[in-house]
């Protein structure tokens, strides 16, 4: 199944995310039928992340949006890895500091792009911006309104410059958000995730759908897309985005740069070198 394009929000497309089912898994009936086919996606991860370092020219940025318990940790561990962390930056964007509150909204994403060669991946974004601070009226709407054209310059900036993007939502249902809550208070381990805003921005859910759809209508382009990925089943969320994140590169058509030495040259060295500790042998 191409993922890439059952997913993509198509520039301008009108999404209803209640009519999309939180719970699909494609052709896989479960995790064990899906797993070797995720394992191989993490090996060509692995191969293409490695590709992208050495030749360094382009660089990757994945935003993870999505509710509260909606999985972004855990893709990230997912997609992080299958990759070096070496050629790998995570940024989760919080509460604006006073220092990031001073200058441009973009300004606190924009300095923690990817270099070349590099892969980055944003937990929330510079859409917060059009979201949280829409929902619970921050700003006026003169202002958040007019953030859309802003990121979409700023996505072309990133874009021009060599930046693959891809945008994920994580759509889950109310009923698999409850249930995800529940985990969190029943296991002593995963305490430390609980926060009083979880369960008082559940009480905003159409709010943010109104403003999550907004966002994919008004911000999917052709060189920043979006994707609706159904993440009720967290191996199928790992399963597509994997797929997609392949492919991406895949289309990148990477190539390793031609040696900086004389390879025969340097073959001779090494040669000469294991003569001489096998004569001192």
């Amino acid at each position: 199944m191409n993922y890439y394009d059952e997913f993509r929000v198509k520039p301008g497309s009108k999404i209803r995310l209640d009519k999309i089912d939180a719970s699909f898994h494609g052709e896989h009936k479960d995790e064990d039928s899906a797993l070797p086919v995720i394992e191989e996606y993490k090996r060509k991860l692995r191969e293409l992340q490695y590709r992208m370092y050495a030749e360094h020219k382009r660089s990757l940025l994945i935003c993870l949006q999505g509710r509260d318990a909606a999985g972004k940790d855990g893709t990230i561990n997912h997609v992080l890895g299958a990759m070096n962390p070496q050629g790998c930056t995570v940024t989760g964007f919080k509460q604006p500091s006073t220092a990031e509150r001073e200058h441009d909204f973009l300004w606190r994403c924009h300095k923690v792009t990817p270099r070349r060669g590099h892969v980055a991946i944003f937990n929330r974004s510079h859409y917060e911006d059009v979201l949280i601070q829409r929902v619970h009226k921050m700003v006026p709407k003169k202002v958040w309104s007019g953030r859309y054209e802003h990121i979409n310059n700023f996505e072309k900036l990133l874009a021009d410059n060599d930046t693959a993007i891809l945008k994920f939502y994580l759509h889950i249902d109310p009923e698999e958000q409850l249930e995800r809550f529940k985990k969190r208070i029943d296991d002593p381990a995963r305490h430390w995730k609980i926060s009083d805003s979880d369960y008082s921005e559940a009480q905003y859910w159409d709010k943010y759908t109104k403003a999550f759809e907004a966002v994919l209508k008004k911000c999917s382009t052709d060189h920043a897309p979006w994707f609706v990925i159904p993440a009720n089943h967290k191996w199928f969320r790992n399963l597509a985005i994997s797929h997609i994140v392949v492919r991406a590169l895949e289309s990148m058509n990477m190539q390793f740069p031609e040696p900086s030495v004389d390879i025969d040259e340097i073959r001779e060295k090494y040669h000469s070198l294991h003569r001489a500790h096998s004569d001192r042998e």
